[in-house]
């Protein structure tokens, strides 16, 4: 779960990170009110869960009340890599002597957390590490240790920060690194952490990204969700307790068991390359699933205007083949299709899963045995048309 740059600042401010005291605003109005109670001049930002707002002119300095209000109605609204922008924060303008980069995340392969900085702050850290690599520090993180004062020490002597900063750069790296581990993020990214005129450093923006599978440890973190920047299906995916993601193919998968789902996808990629065809989602609906999600998955499956094909694979261990069948059942006599739908059922009461779905007489079912034919006769069904 990403979280706006205003509420990321806000969750970095509870630790002790100095942060701009900025207010949100979601019309031009309110955006003229905030700069007015700020005094001098703001930046107005547009709040977007996606990077490149600056280049799409979703940051503007306002040097005045009246032309916050302006840089605001031309903001809102504005559609920043396809999500619509529907607040601004409004920020008081710092004077800024230096841009750096501070982060958190997870080196998977290192199985640690690693902590990156650089002096080449306020750009994309991806665009820093392929054009200048030497100018990022990296740190990996003992879990059972902790951020270590040498290895903040090791990060401000690599970008050269000037000595009388440490003490504070000690602080705030520390802050960061605490942040993260409380709110069981996988990244957590100051960029830019400025050092200003003043001689403090002051974090200007903020990303975070918390692991979905913590919220329920962190139901005030859960309720900051904006599920207004998300696809709908992923919203109801996510209600039924499914794990959904959409892709740009033209089969609807359905699948139980994350590995058997990706097999899936490989397969329908392998037998479709040629003719550009391929997934359009992955979804498992997990161990155990009885009728009611089977159902709930095919509902997602079907509002999705780019499927051709559908494709259930299901192994029954857990998950009962009958199960399945009465889910694609009551699920077809919700929404009439005549998509084709490709079935495989094994495992588990497969005979009595077949049985069902012969007497319940949908159109269009095409049944498999093994997922090479499921996939080959899903590609067939999609370039058939």
């Amino acid at each position: 779960m990403n979280l706006h740059e205003y509420q990321a600042k806000s969750r970095l401010e509870a630790f002790g990170i100095p942060v701009p005291h900025g207010q949100v605003a979601g019309t031009p109005q309110e955006a003229r009110r905030i700069a007015e109670n700020l005094g001098g001049t703001v930046v107005v930002k547009a709040q977007v869960l996606t990077g490149g707002r600056g280049k799409a002119g979703g940051v503007k300095l306002a040097w005045t009340p009246a032309e916050a209000e302006a840089h605001a109605q031309a903001i809102l609204g504005m559609n920043i890599k396809g999500h619509i922008v529907r607040q601004v924060l409004v920020d008081p303008a710092s004077a800024i002597k230096q841009e750096i980069y501070l982060g958190i995340t997870n080196d998977r392969a290192a199985r640690k957390p690693v902590i990156i900085c650089s002096a080449e702050g306020g750009m994309d850290i991806e665009e820093v590490n392929r054009r200048k690599p030497e100018a990022i520090i990296r740190e990996h993180v003992d879990p059972l240790l902790g951020l270590c004062d040498f290895q903040i020490n090791a990060l401000a002597s690599g970008i050269e920060l000037p000595y009388p900063l440490w003490k504070q750069f000690r602080r705030l790296a520390q802050a960061l690194y605490d942040c993260f581990i409380a709110s069981d993020a996988t990244l957590c990214e100051i960029n830019p952490l400025a050092i200003t005129e003043e001689g403090d450093l002051l974090a200007l923006d903020a990303k975070m990204s918390i692991d979905d599978n913590s919220l329920f440890r962190h139901p005030d973190l859960a309720a900051l969700r904006d599920t207004s920047a998300e696809p709908e299906a992923e919203t109801r995916a996510r209600a039924a307790n499914l794990s959904y993601v959409r892709l740009d193919g033209q089969i609807g998968c359905l699948v139980n068991g994350a590995g058997l789902a990706m097999a899936t996808m490989d397969m329908t990629s392998l037998y479709g390359e040629a003719d550009g065809i391929g997934p359009a989602n992955f979804l498992d609906i997990g161990g155990g699933a009885d009728a009611e999600t089977v159902a709930a998955a095919l509902r997602i499956i079907l509002t999705d205007p780019d499927v051709k094909a559908i494709l259930l694979n299901i192994f029954g261990g857990i998950t009962r083949a009958d199960e399945v069948a009465r889910g694609v059942i009551q699920a077809f006599s919700e929404f009439e299709s005549d998509l084709p739908k490709i079935v495989r059922l094994v495992g588990t009461n497969e005979e009595e899963g077949r049985r069902l779905l012969e007497e319940a007489h949908i159109p269009n079912i095409i049944t498999a045995t093994t997922l090479s034919e499921a996939a080959r006769k899903a590609v067939a069904a999609v370039k058939g048309g």
